[in-house]
């Protein structure tokens, strides 16, 4: 026998297939849809509801002028849930009823620049006092705090962690800062997804305030907002939340 029958297309036993070698060879699809038609008043978690049962991994909700476009992209854990999520066209969230398309990664990518765009303006428009919007602009989001004003106490919150962001991701993020994992405390709700806001204490107070260099920038795909807090604050929702899961 010719041993080079063994490795020649014709000697293989199912034949050589071009498609089915492309197809194993090709690039994973990213995993992201958009929803049009989302309610002004909803947020990440309304949209997490919309697709119980999927692995949910990030929410981006989509803002214009300072005010909730009513346009959403969600990403999944893998691509099948893709198509799972697109069955639920057309369904209902309160009394609207929600659009889901394909999306692409570009669209999403361009989506998360345009928000961090639309945060910065909000902030640093020239025409505006700091923290302000400019002059007819309404915005969605409510007023925070002046971070500049509020005392340090060595804790701060975070808050538009990703879904799946762990407290390696956390550190990680404050590489610059001496953290312990024993320090980081990611809300949960009482069905255990997170919340998407965490609290971390540093050594002290001036070490925080230091930190807060890092506010608004990226963690994954998300920009983080870091506001000063305490202890208090950050046991009151670790306590809501062991009370939420024994109910």
């Amino acid at each position: 026998m010719d041993p080079g029958t063994f490795f020649s297309p014709q000697g293989m036993g199912m034949g050589y297939q071009p498609q089915l070698a492309a197809s194993f060879f090709a690039p994973r699809t990213f995993p992201v849809v958009k929803l049009r038609g989302l309610p002004f008043n909803c947020n990440e978690n309304d949209v997490i509801d919309f697709f119980a049962g999927l692995d949910v991994v990030d929410v981006l909700l989509s803002h214009k002028g300072g005010r909730f476009s009513g346009e959403a992209f969600v990403v999944f854990g893998a691509p099948m849930q893709v198509d799972f999520a697109l069955q639920r066209n057309r369904q209902n969230m309160g009394r609207r009823y929600i659009e889901v398309f394909r999306s692409k990664k570009t669209d999403y990518y361009s989506a998360v620049a345009a928000e961090v765009s639309e945060s910065q303006s909000e902030n640093h428009h020239p025409s505006a006092a700091p923290g302000t919007l400019p002059v007819g602009a309404v915005s969605s989001r409510p007023p925070g705090p002046d971070k500049e004003q509020m005392e340090h106490t060595g804790v701060l919150k975070l808050r538009g962690l990703p879904f799946s962001a762990s407290k390696r991701d956390i550190m990680n993020f404050f590489q610059d800062f001496s953290l312990v994992e024993d320090n980081i405390h990611i809300v949960l709700h009482s069905d255990g997804r997170a919340t998407g806001e965490a609290y971390v204490e540093f050594s002290g107070p001036e070490v925080s305030k230091s930190a807060m260099c890092k506010d608004r920038m990226m963690l994954g795909n998300r920009y983080l907002e870091l506001f000063p807090s305490s202890r208090e604050e950050a046991t009151r929702d670790a306590t809501r939340d062991a009370t939420r899961t024994k109910m």
